[in-house]
């Protein structure tokens, strides 16, 4: 068995490189969600969990260079193969051309951006809670299109389909993986 980097090893190179809170928080948001997949899959939940948290690892000091030096840093830590191009698949069509193929590079796909959009509709509810948030609530969002610009809708729909889903049950799986981890991810709220 080749090298397999531990989540310990995955979260501290997470917070060398990533200083920001926020970008902190979207890496185990976006790990969340990915052990979930995983664990319901029958998948490998510690691989999912550090590629998860480690998905955006180049973002805050390479932003123009998000995914090749991300690629070019777990190369250095001698990260697998597999590990890496799961991470680069994410950026496919955006900055990457690495298509996700994989169940794992398609789940990281179409819930990268979820992540996002659903972090957004927490902050603006009352109780600043995840565990309240309902799908109809994201999808009430959704086309308001000023709100969390930065969510990709086009990715988050292909991902969808990717995964054979539809965006609500995209969502609604994605809301249930967060909730799990509300705490960690910081998005408790008052509940």
């Amino acid at each position: 068995m080749s090298y397999q980097p531990s989540r310990a090893e995955a979260f501290a190179l997470l917070t060398e490189f990533n200083k920001s809170d926020s970008l902190i928080r979207h890496g185990l948001a976006v790990e969340a969600v990915l052990h979930y997949f995983a664990d319901k899959a029958g998948e490998d939940t510690e691989k999912w969990s550090v590629i998860g948290l480690c998905h955006d690892l180049d973002y805050e000091k390479f932003p123009e260079q998000h995914c090749t030096m991300t690629r070019k840093i777990l190369e250095e830590h001698n990260w697998p193969h597999s590990y890496i191009r799961a991470i680069v698949s994410h950026g496919w069509g955006l900055c990457s051309d690495v298509e996700p193929l994989e169940y794992l590079e398609k789940v990281l796909f179409a819930t990268d951006e979820l992540t996002g959009l659903i972090t957004a509709c927490v902050y603006v509810r009352p109780s600043k809670s995840i565990l309240d948030l309902t799908t109809k609530s994201v999808m009430k969002k959704w086309n308001t299109l000023a709100f969390a610009a930065g969510a990709n809708r086009e990715v988050i729909s292909k991902g969808a389909g990717m995964l054979g889903m539809t965006v609500e049950e995209l969502v609604e799986e994605t809301i249930s993986a967060m909730q799990k981890r509300a705490d960690a991810i910081g998005l408790k709220g008052e509940l």
